[in-house]
């Protein structure tokens, strides 16, 4: 059977660092004396140091220039229509970004057949696939699928289905993008867990090319496991003001349980102690810490989801991606490795890997 790999991988964010004035504009949205404080002792501890977004906190002239305190003003929060505008308008300028950085030859853009995209921060048609197709001059019988609404795992969801591609057909090139913008989600609440929901979310994209050729990441196997019960922990909902997200802070606590007691069908009977490349998707300093414990791992092991939560905070999708890239720079050939995000559901879907 043919083998499939991530040849490479490229990552952008847009211009504007955000995570400073958010923290301080959601403390001003508190009106609660009393709640205010543990805000900002959760902010103060929730490993982030950096997030990006389309929305910048000041009027300085950027590519990514809609200025945040005008987009989100107290009283008038936007509905989901002028989201979904402002989502078409620089989602097309991130994805240009990203690609150009992925810095295809003439034969690798020639050779694409496939084009796969998450996203699920953002809806528009002719989309994301078309934009792909214009900027790097595909030609048109170039097969697209989106994969729309699957929250944080959907990356490793579409690694999985470039491996069938490749699989099935030896001589496929795939061109994966993964896209979010979640900052175009906040809402206007009281709420502290919704509030600290928004506190690690960032903008962010990254691309892939894979193919049979043997370089990069080999992709060995995938599995999936719906934790039993926790169907209601995370939910993402398109409603008349944004998509709603509640993200209950019981996850950390489950994954920790579900990965202690299933370890061996997460890792597909390989021992961890053998896996030296984590990819864990850092949805957070608290599930990143639940990971550790629940597969008892070493306390560097999670290194590069911890630098790329200090750096990015979430990016829903493209953050195990972005985790993967930085991986992919320092691996050497044979190393074993396991990418890992969780999702509605509650989900944690898994590929095992090694570098080539």
């Amino acid at each position: 059977m043919t083998q499939a790999y991530i040849n490479r991988i490229a990552t952008a964010v847009p211009d504007g660092d955000v995570h400073n004035a958010f923290v301080a504009y959601a403390d001003q949205m508190l009106d609660d004396p009393q709640t205010q404080p543990i805000f900002r002792r959760m902010a103060a501890r929730s490993g982030i140091r950096r997030r990006f977004s389309v929305l910048t906190p000041n009027n300085k002239t950027l590519e990514f220039s809609v200025n945040a305190h005008e987009f989100y003003t107290r009283g008038r929060f936007p509905d989901t229509a002028s989201r979904m505008k402002m989502y078409e308008r620089f989602a097309p300028i991130l994805a240009q970004r990203t690609l150009d950085k992925l810095h295809l030859t003439d034969a690798e853009r020639s050779g694409i057949t496939h084009i796969l995209v998450t996203t699920c921060t953002g809806l528009y048609a002719p989309g994301l696939d078309f934009d792909i197709m214009d900027h790097l001059h595909l030609d048109t019988s170039v097969e697209r699928t989106m994969i729309g609404f699957m929250g944080c795992y959907a990356a490793i969801n579409g690694l999985k289905q470039a491996r069938h591609i490749v699989r099935s057909e030896p001589h496929a090139k795939v061109l994966l993008l993964n896209l979010e913008l979640c900052t175009l989600h906040l809402q206007e609440t009281q709420d502290l867990e919704q509030v600290l929901s928004f506190l690690v979310f960032g903008d962010g994209c990254a691309a892939s090319l894979i193919s049979a050729e043997p370089t990069g990441f080999a992709m060995d196997s995938f599995r999936s496991v719906l934790i039993p019960d926790t169907r209601d922990l995370i939910t993402w909902r398109i409603r008349g003001v944004g998509f709603d997200m509640l993200l209950s802070g019981k996850v950390p606590g489950e994954i920790a349980k579900a990965l202690a007691a299933s370890s061996t069908e997460v890792l597909s009977h390989h021992h961890k102690d053998d896996i030296t490349l984590w990819g864990v998707h850092p949805g957070g300093k608290s599930v990143l810490d639940a990971v550790q414990r629940g597969l008892d791992l070493p306390a560097d092991a999670l290194a590069a989801s911890r630098q790329v939560l200090e750096c990015f905070g979430n990016m829903s999708s493209a953050t195990v991606m972005f985790v993967l890239e930085k991986l992919m720079k320092h691996a050497t050939p044979g190393e074993k490795g396991c990418a890992m995000s969780f999702g509605p559901g509650l989900t944690a879907e898994t590929m095992l890997f090694h570098a080539v």
